[in-house]
């Protein structure tokens, strides 16, 4: 595989946002092994045929051009490891090649991609989504079968990489509670970063969960606290 042959759904020339103090452009890769029902990209995990395609050589150009003000890229989907063997790796190395910083976006369920590319150097970042407390709780967030045993493999591997990371976790009404927080952040007790995402329930995968009002900001900040007793860096993130 050459990483022309990597399947690019969408493209954004530059954010402020996908990377802390980080000025990047991000790739998103289509289609998901995971059917979160909070997910709002369901036509990237869904109908990706139904979204127009991104050339690799177009992305390329962009970046050589804007080297001087891009620091990185975000690689996030959908599941960006689905894409292991049809050019994710070699795309990698070719932001690698323009001394770019990368930052992979991911649900742990692939830990062997993960292993590889922290053994070839070329991860400066990754953020893992942890859905909920490892046991079996996980599927109803994850909305399939999930092979745990891969997750944690994940967990420890980017914990113990040496790369700058975060855990994040979306905090959904009706799915998490206090309890299943707690029982979450004692899985990572020692992490660098843990990140509450606020709930979004616009266009949202199940539909049902259009009508599920997010937490309150007071509510998210009793959670923060409650997860800050096993991980130090607890960090709300959204409105």
């Amino acid at each position: 595989m050459a990483a022309s042959d990597l399947l690019i759904k969408g493209f954004l020339e530059t954010s402020f946002l996908d990377w802390d103090g980080k000025i990047v452009s991000v790739v998103f890769l289509p289609n998901c092994n995971f059917r979160c029902p909070f997910c709002h990209n369901a036509a990237l995990v869904l109908h990706p045929d139904t979204l127009a395609g991104v050339p690799v050589g177009r992305v390329i150009a962009f970046l050589k051009e804007h080297t001087d003000f891009i620091d990185g890229v975000c690689v996030t989907g959908g599941e960006p490891a689905l894409h292991a063997g049809r050019g994710l790796v070699e795309f990698i190395a070719e932001l690698k090649k323009m001394n770019l910083l990368v930052k992979l976006d991911t649900n742990g369920t692939d830990p062997d991609l993960l292993e590889r590319l922290y053994k070839d150097k070329m991860l400066d970042f990754v953020a893992m989504d942890v859905k909920g407390p490892l046991d079996g709780r996980y599927d109803k967030l994850s909305g399939v079968k999930s092979d745990l045993a891969k997750i944690k493999r994940s967990i420890g591997l980017i914990m113990d990489s040496g790369v700058d990371y975060e855990f994040r976790t979306t905090i959904v009404p009706n799915l998490l509670y206090d309890r299943d927080l707690e029982d979450l952040a004692k899985e990572i007790k020692g992490a660098k970063k843990f990140v509450l995402q606020q709930f979004d329930h616009r266009d949202t995968l199940d539909p049902s969960l259009s009508n599920c009002e997010p937490y309150s900001a007071e509510k998210l900040k009793e959670m923060a606290e409650i997860s800050g007793r096993y991980v130090k860096n607890v960090v709300i993130r959204g409105k």
